[in-house]
């Protein structure tokens, strides 16, 4: 799977419009992760949207040291997205019209030096509640309750409340927004179900050992199928891409955990971000 992150070392919030990708699997044009960077990571699906939480050492990908981290999000303050026309795409629910899956227009995902948590939400009426964008100092812990602790597993999951909602006795739903007052408990971590653990050999393709700093090849116009491995790329839309910047972020089935991508595509240069 794949994370943003820095081109050289800073911290996230300092570089959110330009951060780029890093992969556990080659072939979608994006620098790789290398072993041990991904400690942990825990995929779950719900009703409402699929997510990846855990831990990992993220220096390797140019995050600085201590950095507590930033939010990339498809809006932005200047509606651009973070990074400028990031986009996202899964499989999960439908193969899409090239067969390699759906453009996500709501997503969210957190990056400090050694946790990250990443939310690509179902379209519906619900996506924009669940991948809310504007909590973005209060962190994983808070906007995506889960499990961060050791391993690496896949479940079945409950959607719970979304981030910032907190129902009252009354029956009305009181809104939390940042910057007014204390900031409220983190709602529970939902329930979750039908897990399966895997190694963590089953995040990486063989060849995909590369050192953090290691860049992949000029973009073209394919990725790479990771069933198949024949090239293809799924053509972005351009709803989500107001800077006129195009970085597609795709979220496929690999052969053993699912497998959430996020691409990123700078000038000639892809980097893509996966997620299991």
């Amino acid at each position: 799977f794949c994370l943003w992150g820095p081109q050289t070392t800073a911290e996230i919030g300092a570089v959110e419009q330009i951060v780029v990708s890093y992969c556990s699997f080659p072939g979608r044009g994006t620098r790789l992760f290398h072993n041990g960077t991904i400690i942990s990571a825990h995929f779950v699906e719900t009703p409402d949207f699929i997510q990846i939480t855990g831990t990992g050492n993220f220096q390797d990908i140019h995050i600085a040291a201590g950095d507590a981290g930033g939010e990339l999000d498809p809006h932005g303050a200047d509606g651009a997205g973070n990074p400028h026309g990031g986009l996202v795409f899964t499989n999960r629910w439908t193969q899409g019209t090239s067969g390699l899956g759906q453009q996500i227009h709501e997503w969210t995902n957190f990056m400090s030096v050694s946790q990250y948590c990443i939310r690509a939400c179902k379209p519906g009426p619900m996506a924009a509640a669940y991948c809310q964008h504007i909590y973005d100092v209060t962190g994983c812990a808070w906007n995506m309750p889960a499990d961060y602790g050791e391993g690496f597993t896949e479940c079945k999951g409950d959607s719970g409340i979304p981030m910032g909602l907190y129902p009252q006795a009354d029956g009305s739903t009181s809104t939390f927004h940042q910057g007014e007052g204390a900031t409220p408990p983190a709602h529970p971590a939902p329930s979750t179900s039908a897990c399966t653990t895997y190694q963590s050999s089953s995040l990486y393709a063989p060849t995909a050992f590369a050192a953090a700093s290691a860049s992949a090849a000029a973009a073209t116009s394919g990725g790479v199928n990771t069933r198949s491995g024949t090239t293809a790329i799924p053509t972005a839309t351009q709803a989500a891409n107001s800077a006129g910047i195009v970085r597609p972020t795709f979220v496929s089935l690999g052969s053993a955990m699912p497998c959430l991508v996020a691409t990123s595509l700078v000038g000639l240069f892809a980097a893509v971000s996966v997620l299991f």
